[in-house]
């Protein structure tokens, strides 16, 4: 990865515009722009085959001021400890700037989980923890799935921290299946909080969700579950992709047909229909609402010029650059940043731990009424702070993200 685009030099940049907007102190800057607590571990794992393989994993935690920290696992070939730190600082500003008591954390494997058997994977899980048991739990961090990370893997972590603390103990984790202490919606809360973004989105650019079109690139979890969404309420997906490639329809595509397509073929790719077409030039389709739903640093200042999109809605962490931001802001794109746009991921996680501690379990429609309640209200605060500041969405999230996390570092005594 180049420099430019090492993901933890973008989220340092995209902080300083917060700090010198708010004239933030240097030496309160200075404990933002660096995780508080590094974790680097090595986790000896013995395989199906007999052989020991060492895998290297990490535990960021960036900042607790607001609470405990949160964050997923991710289980990739490419992680990174920049990327990890990345994530870990914008998780604090995504969950400061819904308002939910977290700070920011983050945690992954070096691994390519395509590679383990189920076996395998759950010896990778049950290690991890055991080597993080010290800097996690329910009151201090609070992991949770990401990239390639599933319910299942969730519920292996909470079990094998639950056996050290000799204890059932399933607040250490969220992203659990529903019958070990799971929320009821969390599956879809990633994009249901986006999709409840969108809608105020197009509500200020009086655009007919009816009469629209969207693009997904990335369709995992949460972009299939966006495009599920937004085409229940009328809107004409018409391109989406995953990692092996895209699929274009202009007369609209059937998420759910799509996902069926995938489940048996495991790529999106070659839809009976539908036009092939590569990730880069997804982006590029003329649409009305662009998501990207994959990884960071997709949208650059080389591929910004070329976005068509009159809404975009970051599902994925990280996806636009800097150099990016200014295209959009000089072509008049709305842009919905990450650390609001997913944040309904992170809220309902918040969710799943509460009723965790409190042992009251709430229905579906309870979960989604509070998330919406949430996602509008954030969606607003952001809004409305970039149109008062004169500044564009993101720095605007980052302002309103920034001073709540100050505030609860002056009050604590911090500085």
């Amino acid at each position: 990865m180049t420099e430019e685009l090492n993901p933890f030099k973008i989220a340092q940049m995209q902080l300083e515009k917060a700090v010198d907007i708010l004239g933030i102190e240097p030496e309160v800057h200075d404990i933002l722009k660096e995780p508080l607590k590094i974790v680097q571990v090595r986790i000896p794992i013995k395989m199906d085959d007999g052989s020991t393989k060492t895998f290297t994993g990490f535990r960021v935690q960036h900042n607790d001021a607001r609470g405990p920290t949160k964050g997923g696992i991710r289980f990739h070939p490419d992680e990174t400890i920049d990327t990890v730190k990345a994530l870990s600082s914008w998780m604090t500003w995504k969950c400061s700037v819904v308002g939910i008591p977290y700070g920011g954390g983050k945690g992954g494997i070096i691994c390519n989980p395509k590679e383990l058997s189920e076996t395998e994977l759950e010896r990778l899980s049950r290690g991890y923890i055991r080597a993080l048991a010290q800097v996690i739990s329910p009151l201090k961090d609070v992991p949770a799935p990401d990239v390639y990370t599933t319910p299942q893997i969730m519920a292996w972590m909470m079990d094998e921290y639950s056996r050290i603390v000799g204890y059932n103990a399933p607040g250490v984790i969220t992203g659990k299946p529903i019958p070990v202490g799971g929320s009821l919606g969390r599956g879809s809360a990633t994009a249901q909080g986006a999709v409840f973004c969108i809608r105020e989105a197009a509500k200020l650019l009086s655009m007919d969700l009816a009469k629209s079109t969207a693009v997904v690139q990335g369709f995992g979890n949460a972009g299939f579950h966006a495009a599920r969404l937004l085409n229940e309420m009328g809107v004409k997906i018409i391109a989406v992709s995953d990692s092996k490639g895209g699929i274009y329809n202009t007369e609209g595509l059937d998420p759910m047909a799509v996902f069926e397509h995938k489940a048996n073929t495991r790529s999106v790719s070659d839809f009976p229909g539908a036009m092939n077409i590569s990730n880069a030039d997804i982006l590029e389709v003329e649409c009305d609402i662009l998501i990207p739903a994959a990884l960071e640093n997709q949208i650059t200042g080389a591929n910004a010029e070329n976005i068509k999109a009159k809404i975009v809605a970051e599902v994925a962490n990280g996806p636009v650059t800097p150099d990016a931001d200014l295209v959009f802001e000089k072509k008049g794109i709305y842009d919905i940043p990450d650390f609001l746009c997913n944040a309904g991921g992170v809220t309902v996680s918040y969710f799943e731990w509460v009723q965790n501690q409190t042992g009251l379990y709430w229905p579906e429609t309870e979960v989604f009424e509070k998330l919406d309640k949430i996602m509008t209200e954030s969606f607003y605060a952001v809004n409305n702070t970039a149109s008062e500041k004169e500044i564009y969405s993101r720095t605007a999230a980052y302002v309103v993200a920034v001073s709540r996390v100050v505030e609860a570092m002056r009050l604590r005594g911090w500085f």
